[in-house]
């Protein structure tokens, strides 16, 4: 039997861009992995425009892809419900604007299909990843994981690349663990995963930024602070008679990078 694949797209009024990105993921997928048994999960939180509607005519139309509605928003509280009741072998996330450049599929699930890694996630930040976003952005980023590496020592590079994937066995006992329900998710996901012991490879990867996003900095930015303040509490409050050892964060070499991109 061929691996299974579950790829989630968290969207709230994304309507926009849901059918174009949709359509060009499952068309990618079929082409680049003809050896995997590919689903591809819409998890609709709480959108209030047309985005459930178009998400239930992909379904119809695309042969592996479904619609997960959520009551409540958070990409967090998406990813974990998706991830939880899936039986798939490996799952995934990316975002729906498909900042990452899908090049990057193939060289993102090969470690964990070959048992050399437990995640593995797109980072902007290494050398060879090609990035285009402003600077204000590019600031703000390089600034957060610099503050996690500092607050939490952590040795992953890029906590919020929307680009992820993982061995669904060695995750699942993480995910009712994790507090936050919104931005944060990712990073909370790759600290406990440090601390459990889990291999984490990082891959550089094309990024271009979505002008359009309705991502609101600031308030993220605020709420992000608050989780690592909670993590860093909750570390320094911790007694354990034996600590787990360390996880592992490689990096792969930048074959994406030497790529033409898919669009």
């Amino acid at each position: 039997m061929r691996p299974s694949l579950e790829i989630v797209v968290p969207v709230h009024d994304e309507q926009l861009v849901l059918q174009q990105s949709i359509r060009r993921l499952h068309g990618y997928a079929r082409a680049a992995l003809p050896h995997l048994d590919v689903r591809i999960t819409i998890a609709d939180n709480a959108s209030s425009d047309l985005t459930g509607a178009l998400a239930m005519q992909l379904g119809d139309q695309l042969p592996g892809v479904r619609l997960r509605q959520l009551a409540e928003k958070g990409r967090g509280r998406a990813l974990r419900s998706v991830w939880k009741a899936s039986d798939a072998d490996i799952v995934a996330y990316m975002d729906v604007d498909l900042s990452t450049d899908l090049f990057a599929l193939a060289p993102l699930l090969r470690p964990l299909l070959c048992g050399e890694a437990d995640i593995a996630i797109g980072s902007r930040l290494l050398p060879g990843s090609e990035v285009t976003r402003c600077l204000r952005r590019e600031l703000i980023s390089r600034a957060y994981n610099r503050l996690l590496q500092r607050s939490l020592h952590v040795r992953f590079r890029d906590a919020q690349c929307g680009f992820k994937a993982a061995r669904r066995s060695a995750i699942l006992p993480l995910l009712d663990r994790i507090e936050s329900q919104t931005w944060f998710f990712d990073t909370e996901l790759l600290y406990l995963a440090e601390q459990a012991g889990l291999t984490i490879v990082e891959l550089p990867v094309h990024w271009e930024e979505d002008r359009d996003s309705s991502v609101r900095i600031l308030a993220t930015v605020l709420d992000n602070l608050r989780h690592i303040r909670r993590l860093r509490n909750a570390r320094r409050g911790e007694r354990r008679p034996a600590p787990l050892p360390p996880g592992r964060v490689l990096t792969q070499p930048s074959e994406p990078a030497r790529l033409p991109r898919s669009r």
